[in-house]
């Protein structure tokens, strides 16, 4: 079976009605494996498969369940190889919040996305917090979650610079990657370890 028609399956299994209401479906789900590949922290597949269902899926059979869950941890590795590259990162979703952002799949992306990032929040901010905050901004606008905040409501109210934003997301994306993954790659600031 092509990598494709194994997405294909997971695609459908994850966007069955049967799933517990807060399972990610496809799209969160590839938002989800995404900020998995970006952490530099490496969560266990048992943990992170677990978390993504938030209960058991009912499996057809053995088959199906070593299926689905080899095909998420295929798919982690193929997010993980396209932020690596140079090319810009695709998201399975247009960057678009349409006219309900609430039905929107991308709001789903970057909930998902979310959703990885608080699997090991520490482990984002520990060095560069500021620099991940600015650059998690577009995400954390498009997922609808902080809207309560002053400085999001503010955004979210303005449909331009919402747009502008959302358009960052590849970019962020793989800066976020670079920042986490490939730190020697800038200029660091010496600072003394202590034990």
């Amino acid at each position: 079976m092509s990598f494709a028609e194994q997405l294909h399956r997971l695609q459908a299994f994850l966007d069955a009605d049967e799933l517990h209401d807060e399972a990610l479906d496809y799209v969160a789900a590839h938002g989800y494996l995404t900020a998995l590949s970006i952490c530099a922290e490496t969560v266990p597949d048992r943990e992170w498969i677990d978390a993504l269902f938030a209960e058991p899926p009912h499996y057809a059979d053995q088959a199906q369940h070593e299926e689905i869950e080899s095909t998420l941890i295929l798919l982690k590795a193929h997010i993980a190889r396209q932020l690596a590259s140079d090319e810009e990162f695709e998201l399975p979703c247009d960057l678009d919040l349409g006219d309900d952002p609430d039905d929107s799949e991308l709001r789903g992306w970057c909930i998902g996305f979310m959703e990885g990032v608080f699997l090991r929040e520490s482990a984002w901010f520990e060095n560069d917090e500021e620099e991940v905050s600015e650059m998690l901004l577009p995400i954390m606008v498009g997922s609808g979650l902080f809207d309560e905040q002053p400085e999001f409501a503010d955004i979210a109210a303005d449909a331009n610079l919402m747009d502008d934003m959302i358009v960052q997301i590849p970019e962020a994306l793989t800066a976020l990657y670079l920042l986490l993954h490939a730190p020697d790659e800038k200029p660091a600031i010496l600072k003394p370890r202590h034990h």
